[in-house]
């Protein structure tokens, strides 16, 4: 099972100094990749007393792929992955171009994580549409691996339409793989369709063996082999070394192929400290 990090996007602070620091030093103890969140606008609160969303515009959020450059430049080995790229609020070739980008700069070190979103405030000032995500998240998929794979590509579906056009240059990864974060039936049952791997973010009614069949039968319904789909658990860092262990351990018999700890919301003053606890937690586990 392989090790990362959450990059901790909420208490890194904008200083590039210490964004360096983090993730050097989450290289150097070992991991194997560090997750970046994303969001590009924060809602003021202050006239919207029924919000309900975990971020704000308090909430502070580098831009992951323009993070990711730099993080290619500044690392040799840890795998970038988005955990996840709000996908429907972007046009879907500038993703593809992004990604490829970074993919090329970082030498095949990206995993692009998407999911459809919740933030309403965010599709309205991009100037896309909040109600029709779903549909148009599983054609960007189809979209992206084509312009991945083919130097060329003509695509007519019904939210893209693109005529013998391409990537210059392709990625290092062709294609680039595909995780989907998620916690509803439909999603559940797009991961089964589509992904390349998961993201679990909370089970449904049923709890986690629900979720796991629903992804099942939702890939054996579409000719996959189930056991291909790779899964990215996060625990956090709040606890004891035997409370991690647990978790850990719980998470490997579902059979996750990927873990991450999160150390956002223990407290932590500065990225020195972030460092600090990413290496007893990796202590811990070794």
């Amino acid at each position: 099972m392989k090790l990362g990090v959450v990059f901790p996007q909420l208490e890194i602070g904008a200083d590039p100094s210490g964004v360096r620091e983090y993730v050097q030093a989450a290289e150097e103890i070992g991991f194997d990749h560090v997750v970046i969140y994303d969001h590009v606008l924060g809602a003021d609160t202050t006239n919207r007393p029924d919000w309900r969303g975990p971020y704000t515009a308090k909430s502070l959020f580098h831009e992951p792929f323009v993070l990711y450059g730099y993080l290619a430049a500044i690392t040799k080995r840890l795998e970038l992955v988005c955990g996840v790229i709000v996908l429907p609020q972007r046009q879907t070739a500038l993703v593809a171009k992004q990604a490829t980008e970074v993919d090329v700069l970082s030498g095949g070190r990206l995993r692009l994580g998407v999911g459809i979103g919740w933030n309403e405030v965010e599709f309205q000032a991009l100037n896309e549409n909040f109600h029709n995500r779903g549909k148009r998240f599983e054609e960007q998929i189809a979209v992206l691996r084509e312009l991945f794979t083919k130097p060329v590509v003509t695509f007519n579906g019904r939210y893209h339409h693109i005529e013998e056009a391409g990537l210059n240059p392709l990625p290092v990864q062709r294609p680039i793989p595909i995780w989907i974060g998620g916690s509803e039936e439909r999603a559940l049952a797009r991961i089964g369709r589509l992904a390349d791997g998961w993201f679990p973010q909370r089970p449904p009614a049923g709890g986690w063996p629900a979720a796991f069949q629903i992804i099942e039968q939702s890939a054996r319904a579409s000719g996959r082999d189930p056991s291909s789909i790779q899964m990215e658990a996060r625990v956090n860092i709040i606890g004891t070394p035997d409370d991690w262990q647990k978790a850990v351990d719980e998470w490997r018999n579902r059979g996750a192929t990927h873990i991450s700890v999160n150390t956002m919301g223990a407290g932590l003053k500065s990225p020195s400290d972030h460092v600090a606890a990413i290496r007893r937690w990796w202590e811990a586990m070794h």
